[in-house]
């Protein structure tokens, strides 16, 4: 593929694209092998449609790469999942919890119910978390850096977030009486080769943008929307399917890859200065997270003008990015 010449750049990011989608439809063979609802979209999507990201922060730390660019990359993700990514799937399908598809995996009226609460509350803790962790972050880096130190807090963070999930999955899974399917290795596996797949691309990409004077400037920006593609799949996929907690858990489980892990396993590497962008990134994410608590927890669904509200923010974050 490098010896594609003009063309080894559009190559490499197509094989970026086909290892994502690999990966997301894994993912959908693994709904029903033990990982459902919120769970799947917490603990299973955001390595498949985050990998990207956490690849770039690895690379970039290894070749002592501009920390701005991670910084900026994380927050076009974590920006664009909490505000793009659930307002127009809103705006288009309308997003409530508490309806339908509860009720059909439920095979019942009381028990279609009692999913539906326990996706609501499972998804209120993983929204939680959004604004435990974005606030730690900010707490740590109020010296206007993270160095080694916040990134072992930061790490040890998503690894305590992510053990308490599979203990959950196993707690689940004991209480139902089943186990995992045994076509689970061969999706993991599968999983891997798309892990690996990513990984290529997104190596030969860094080390080219090097070499190109526009790239390298806006990596962080270029290289968050390219790796925003795989949530944005997902959130329009499960829109058409009509699993609004799916697209709720998978964004916002996303962005716990970005927030704290990413930005901790730059600082491992070198201290992390932190950006102007990372004020307004902080505070939109902040406020974003705040209203999907109100809405989800009170009403159990996100109404179509407060998409738009959402959509708003996002256009407000790229000016005020952009332009700084």
């Amino acid at each position: 593929m490098e010896h594609t010449g003009p063309w080894a750049p559009w190559v490499f990011l197509l094989l970026f694209i086909a290892a994502s989608f690999l990966m997301i439809w894994r993912l959908e063979a693994m709904s029903d092998d033990g990982f459902e609802g919120t769970v799947l979209g917490t603990l299973v999507m955001p390595y498949c449609s985050g990998i990207g990201n956490l690849v770039f922060a690895f690379l970039l730390g290894m070749k002592r790469g501009p920390g701005e660019a991670v910084v900026v990359n994380c927050f076009v993700n974590n920006v664009t999942n909490m505000t793009l990514l659930i307002g127009l799937p809103a705006v288009i399908w309308g997003l409530n919890v508490t309806g339908k598809s509860g009720a059909k995996k439920g095979g019942g009226k009381a028990s279609g119910k009692k999913v539906q609460e326990l996706n609501r509350l499972s998804l209120l803790l993983t929204l939680t978390a959004v604004l435990f962790f974005t606030g730690a972050t900010w707490a740590l880096s109020r010296d206007g850096k993270l160095d080694f130190g916040d990134g072992l807090v930061l790490v040890g963070l998503f690894l305590f977030w992510q053990c308490f999930h599979v203990f959950e999955v196993l707690k689940t899974n004991v209480r139902q009486g089943r186990g995992f399917s045994w076509m689970l290795p061969v999706d993991l596996a599968l999983l891997a080769v798309g892990a690996v797949g990513i990984f290529v691309s997104t190596d030969w990409l860094v080390t080219w943008s090097s070499g190109n004077p526009y790239v390298s400037q806006n990596l962080g920006w270029l290289s968050g929307w390219l790796m925003v593609l795989p949530n944005a799949l997902l959130a329009f996929y499960y829109g058409w399917r009509g699993k609004p907690e799916v697209i709720y858990s998978s964004q916002v489980g996303d962005g716990h890859i970005c927030i704290p892990l990413c930005l901790g396993i730059y600082a491992l590497y070198h201290t992390l200065e932190t950006p102007p962008l990372f004020e307004i990134g902080v505070m939109i994410i902040g406020v974003a997270t705040a209203l999907h608590i109100v809405f989800v927890g009170f009403f159990g669904s996100l109404p179509r003008m407060v998409g738009l509200a959402l959509v708003g923010a996002y256009v407000v974050f790229l000016v005020k990015g952009l332009k700084g």
